[in-house]
């Protein structure tokens, strides 16, 4: 999709949406200039419909010559924010496809004096691209009314473009990592994944190695290794370094790679696995980091990592009751083997001690427990340092995403004492989400890390806001906005 900033004499978009205030008509100044090349319709009739009130997200399509202008809802003007730009983006452009066959879409919205031009101008952007998604890659009719072409259409465009860029930088790093959410277990394998991953660093001129399993034995991946070695499928661990030429700090970026999850040996039930091929997200969200840092270049360090395996049940599955030697030299007796994202997350976060960084961010689809806790559109975080956990959750919150601090409390590693190793697995049934985090601690000695458990955020079975049913893309915004600011 390609998106541009116009002057509203400019414009040849075939559905304009405009938006407007509840009870609240009053034109400003790019409406005016669109009422004038439409002969004044707007104000001859939207602002004259005594069934339109501006309430949230009502719409109401006018056509006008060639075009048609599809008038939307703000609601109230001093509740009204730029997650609702977002949103509304996103819901008008799946309504704008229907209005006309042509693929060019403008959007002009109120400025109730809080939010800074610019900021609208991304949100609009963004939430073009998000509601315009559409996994249809193995579908044989395909989507063949999909805009083509958005306007931002404003008195002064030019100072529009840069904020356009980056959404368009963010959308497609989102729509990149959807993709591969979403695409089945038998294509995302370890080896496919870790293909699109060369690729993606050798296009972008970014430092790539893939280990594969007989290296991986020799670095004493014992814990990741023991995860994929009830599969055919040969685990790879892949790590790609993006390094600026004077880097004001160094992040290492771990994204869980569990391919398929079956639960292994503690087999999961049927409808519990229905998603499992979700399981790597945390993998793809931070691919798509990377594709958005090879164009916006930020003047930091980051290594991306991720411990690439599936969980399947066979003669030579880890069981229950055996004790791993993990990378850092920690024992770890196997509770359950459902609980294998943080075996995987364990050996990787030690490998990114040995890099010597400044801050570790690791996501994750960890723990049914966080869904419990926060439902599916809240991510839970835990970390090590208060003021780097503030911090990310204000990057969330610029993002558009919502981040929920959670407790990491030292009286939790009583819960994974173990009678013959130095920990297990798992806990109680109670707390799940923290005491995962608990026992991910034992394998960092970064000072400032950060742990995301996007278990509930990852994949909606419905929609939600300017998001679409299926992959989320959870915590690219937010680690875009980390890295990136």
């Amino acid at each position: 999709m390609e998106i541009y900033a116009k002057l509203p004499q400019e414009t040849e978009a075939d559905v304009i949406v405009t938006g407007f205030f509840e009870d609240d008509k009053t034109l400003n100044d790019t409406q005016k200039s669109l009422d004038e090349k439409y002969d004044n319709v707007v104000s001859k009739n939207i602002l004259e419909i005594e069934n339109f009130k501006g309430k949230y997200l009502e719409t109401f399509a006018l056509p006008v010559c060639d075009a048609k202008i599809l008038a939307v809802g703000l609601g109230k003007k001093e509740e009204f924010n730029v997650d609702k730009v977002r949103e509304i983006a996103a819901k008008t452009i799946k309504q704008a496809e229907k209005l006309s066959r042509k693929k060019t879409v403008a959007f002009n919205f109120q400025n109730n004096g809080n939010m800074c031009c610019c900021k609208i101008a991304y949100n609009t952007a963004l939430g073009a691209i998000m509601g315009e998604y559409d996994f249809d890659k193995y579908k044989s009719k395909k989507n063949e009314e999909k805009i083509e072409r958005v306007e931002i259409i404003h008195c002064k465009p030019e100072k529009m473009t840069p904020a356009i860029e980056k959404a368009v930088i963010t959308g497609d790093a989102m729509d990149f990592t959807k993709d591969l959410i979403s695409e089945p277990a038998e294509f995302a394998t370890p080896a496919k994944i870790s293909e699109i991953a060369t690729k993606l660093a050798n296009e972008n001129g970014f430092e790539i190695k893939v280990f594969g399993k007989d290296e991986l034995k020799t670095m004493n991946f014992n814990a990741f290794l023991a995860v994929g070695q009830g599969s055919i499928q040969e685990p790879k661990f892949i790590h790609i370094k993006y390094t600026p030429e004077n880097p004001e700090k160094k992040i290492a970026i771990i994204g869980k790679g569990i391919t398929f999850d079956s639960g292994g040996l503690d087999i999961k039930p049927p409808a519990s696995m229905l998603t499992m091929k979700t399981d790597m997200s945390g993998c793809a969200c931070v691919l798509g980091v990377m594709k958005a840092i090879a164009k916006m270049k930020p003047n930091i360090e980051v290594h991306m990592l991720s411990a690439l395996c599936e969980n399947m049940p066979s003669g030579s599955s880890y069981k229950v009751g055996d004790v791993l030697i993990a990378k850092n030299g920690k024992t770890i007796e196997v509770d359950n083997t459902d609980a294998e994202g943080r075996l995987t997350l364990a050996d990787a976060l030690t490998y990114a001690d040995e890099l010597n960084v400044d801050e570790v961010i690791d996501v994750a689809t960890l723990t049914g427990a966080v869904i419990v806790a926060l439902g599916n559109t809240i991510t839970g975080i835990m970390g090590n340092d208060e003021e780097f956990v503030k911090e990310i959750i204000e990057d969330s919150k610029e993002a558009g995403e919502n981040l929920w601090q959670m407790p990491i409390l030292d009286d939790m590693q009583d819960n994974l004492k173990s009678d013959i190793a130095d920990m297990r697995n798992t806990g109680s049934r109670y707390a799940g989400a923290s005491t995962a985090a608990r026992f991910l601690s034992n394998f960092t000695k970064a000072k400032k890390w950060a742990h995301l458990d996007i278990a509930g955020t990852a994949f909606l079975d419905k929609p939600y806001k300017e998001l679409n049913k299926g992959a989320t893309a959870a915590m690219v915004r937010t680690l875009i906005q980390h890295i990136a600011k």
